[in-house]
């Protein structure tokens, strides 16, 4: 090497300590492992560290682990298990919380308990070690998971059991090496166990109650992403520290706040999506490649000691989640390709392990040894490698034989309508609201289904009109690239603007339409204004009239009323998905109002189809006056109320009086004004008396009915 250097003339010493230089190999190394790794079929994860161990001390000495190493280390580790927090499916978690509350702790519990028994019996270690080293054993990471998402098959039980597992099990891990962490940080005394457990419930509690309405707020008054994006690491460190001040390790508080604003950031979102790519493009791989840097491969192949503990790390890992695995499976009488899928998305160790590791390598004992010695360190790196493979492997044999199994189509939506969005975008000010509302209600599965479309009219200020026009499209574009969604911008001259909206829907088959709601600019103007107004009378499609006086990922409740026979329009099923959908993505309740026999269908459906939707149902008597809902919509709910064009099975007079009743009640509030599609398909076999068919309303009227006189007696 040194040779080399000479005959280009290059002065350049070992370790390499110039920045610029140093943060040049970095990102190379961040570009070039993922490709080769990837070919290899061996996790990223494993590729950063490999590289890490080449360049470190222990390998060629080409760079020092320096100060830069640990002060982005210190932010990859907080991003990892921020992340962690925030890509929670909380709705899963509470939807099949006993199972996967059985799995978390049964995965826990064995290989603690094994590890424990192991670590003292076989590896001769003390007992603060012994439960620190097992602790490790229980942790994982989904590091699988994206596996389930391409199969489709990330809507079966057993993958959100395993979703849900892991939110247990690494909350009491997590907890695990905050007792220990904070066990050698501060003095031992008497008070010591109970000021500990006080100390975290207070500053959970804390964290759990003040950050949300904090953020509620700043996101509210800031729409500005680079500021948002700001505020959320500001958020992540804020609770690091704070769990740091009382004796805490900080990656519990950076976990904490990334459950605690999970609701506040949609998946689909524009910052999420800033939130991956910073911490998956620079943060956590400096996080990987420092711990690699670690790592002496002459200790962990020179050593019998060494191999004997990597030895155990894995089998006694690999052991105690396949029996918590098939615990579950047992004991919930579950198919054995299931156990098969959770065994593999729960077996692969990542991020809570290296931050255990790592903790338990930093703290020094009175001795003047390690609590968590060089051989660990070295057995933590082949047990991530281990089961990161095994985990890859087994999710991708369980899914497909699921993805291809008879029943999938019956029991996993065999049925996928084509869908597609038109949003028609001329006000500057209500585009974002437009956009993110179109962007949570899409179908994520499907890729070209969202359209947004400017029309322009024929006239002499034309020329600046497509000026605007195209300003508007391109800020639209980049909302939709920032959360990867293909998004098709459209661009027409057009006298009418109501006849160039509906000429668009019809050349890209949209399915459903997407307006703000109008701004009255006079006391005669009406309250939709002629264009909503003529494209309600010249559509069947379903269009939503939409207003927003906060950002979307700030709504705290969908309130949904329906009027009588709402049940009997060709669109009800459908509008009943997108709530649901809504629900999903924002993380909140969603409150039907509506009389008993349309609660029983909208029950029935939902029961159905969509059952981890959390979902309330009230009786409203009096549809003609909507002042009755006045006092169960808050500031931050949406109040979507479901209409009918005039001559439909539910249009009913009294919705002549919507638009001043709104005017009146509800003009400080979000408004969902919703119009059905009524318009079917002629291809549908339909019963004369339900457009829905005969099969479906008997399961409508049998099931939904029963649930909905339980919902009235038991509430």
């Amino acid at each position: 090497m040194k040779e080399l250097l000479d005959f280009f003339c290059l002065d350049i010493h070992f370790p390499i300590t110039d920045p610029t230089w140093i943060f040049f190999l970095v990102l190379v190394i961040i570009l070039f492992a993922p490709i080769i790794l990837e070919r290899l079929r061996i996790p990223h994860i494993i590729g950063m560290i490999l590289a890490g161990v080449v360049i470190g001390e222990h390998g060629f000495n080409i760079l020092a682990r320096d100060s830069s190493f640990e002060l982005f280390g210190k932010v990859g580790l907080y991003y990892i298990m921020f992340l962690a927090g925030l890509e929670m499916n909380m709705e899963d978690f509470k939807s099949i919380r006993a199972k996967a509350m059985v799995l978390g702790l049964l995965a826990f519990i064995f290989p603690l308990g094994i590890g424990f028994w192991t670590n003292i019996h076989i590896l001769d270690y003390g007992v603060v070690t012994s439960v620190l080293l097992a602790s490790m054993y229980a942790s994982h990471t989904l590091i699988a998971y994206p596996i389930v998402i391409r199969y489709g098959i990330n809507r079966q039980r057993a993958v959100g059991i395993a979703v849900g597992g892991t939110a247990v099990t690494d909350t009491l891990t997590l907890l695990v090496l905050a007792v220990i962490g904070g066990l050698y940080k501060g003095e031992s005394s008497d008070m010591f166990w109970v000021w500990l457990v006080l100390k975290v419930i207070i500053l959970g509690s804390v964290i759990m109650y003040t950050f949300p309405p904090i953020a509620r707020w700043f996101f509210r008054r800031y729409s500005d992403n680079v500021v948002q994006y700001i505020f959320v690491m500001a958020m992540v460190f804020l609770g690091a520290g704070l769990m740091e001040v009382v004796g805490m390790e900080g990656i519990l508080g950076a976990f904490l706040a990334g459950l605690v604003l999970n609701r506040l950031i949609p998946h689909v979102s524009p910052l999420m999506n800033h939130l991956e790519f910073v911490g998956n493009a620079l943060f956590i791989p400096y996080f990987l490649i420092g711990v690699g840097m670690l790592i002496n491969v002459n200790v962990l192949f020179g050593h019998i000691d060494s191999i004997k503990v990597a030895g155990v790390m894995i089998v006694v890992a690999l052991v105690g989640k396949w029996i918590a695995s098939w615990l579950t499976q047992k004991i919930y009488r579950m198919r054995a390709v299931e156990r098969e899928l959770m065994f593999g998305l729960s077996n692969a160790q990542a991020a809570a392990t290296l931050a255990a590791v790592l903790v338990g390598y930093d703290i020094i004992l009175p001795s003047g040894e390690r609590l968590l010695n060089e051989d660990v360190l070295n057995g933590t790196i082949l047990l991530i490698l281990v089961t990161c493979i095994v985990s890859s492997f087994i999710t991708e044999h369980a899914a497909k034989r699921i993805a291809t199994s008879d029943d999938i189509g019956v029991n996993e939506e065999k049925e996928q309508e084509k869908e597609r969005f038109l949003v028609p975008i001329a006000n500057p000010e209500t585009l974002e609201g437009l956009m993110s509302l179109a962007l949570v209600l899409r179908d994520e599965k499907i890729n070209d289904n969202l359209v947004a479309l400017s029309v322009i009219n024929d006239s002499n200020d034309s020329v600046k009109q497509e000026m605007r026009s195209k300003r508007n499209l391109e800020k639209a574009a980049q909302i939709a690239a920032s959360t990867n969604v293909q998004l098709k911008t459209v661009s027409r001259f057009d006298l009418n603007i109501t006849t160039g909206i509906l000429h668009t829907a019809k050349e890209y088959e949209a399915t459903g339409i997407i307006v703000g709601l109008h701004y009255k600019a006079s006391i005669v103007d009406s309250f939709f204004g002629n264009l909503t107004e003529n494209l309600l009378k010249n559509t069947y499609l379903q269009v939503m009239v939409v207003r927003f006086l906060m950002p979307v990922n700030t709504l705290r409740r969908i309130i949904v009323a329906v009027p009588p026979k709402a049940e009997f329009e060709h669109g009800f099923t459908k509008w009943i998905t997108y709530m649901c959908r809504l629900s999903s993505q924002l993380g909140c309740r969603v409150q039907f109002y509506a009389s008993s026999r349309t609660l029983g269908y909208i029950s029935g459906f939902i029961q159905k189809k969509y059952k981890d939707t959390r979902a309330v149902y009230s009786e409203l008597e009096e549809w003609d006056d909507l002042l009755l809902l006045t006092g169960q919509v808050n500031y931050d709910h949406l109040l979507v109320i479901v209409s009918a064009r005039r001559g439909s099975i539910s249009y009913d007079s009294s919705f002549e009086k919507l638009p001043m009743q709104v005017s009146k009640y509800f003009n400080n509030n979000s408004i969902m004004l919703l119009y059905p599609e009524q318009k079917g398909d002629p291809n549908e076999s339909l019963s004369f008396s339900d457009p829905r068919g005969w099969a479906e309303t008997q399961y409508y009227d049998k099931v939904g009915n029963w649930i909905y006189k339980w919902f009235k007696k038991n509430s």
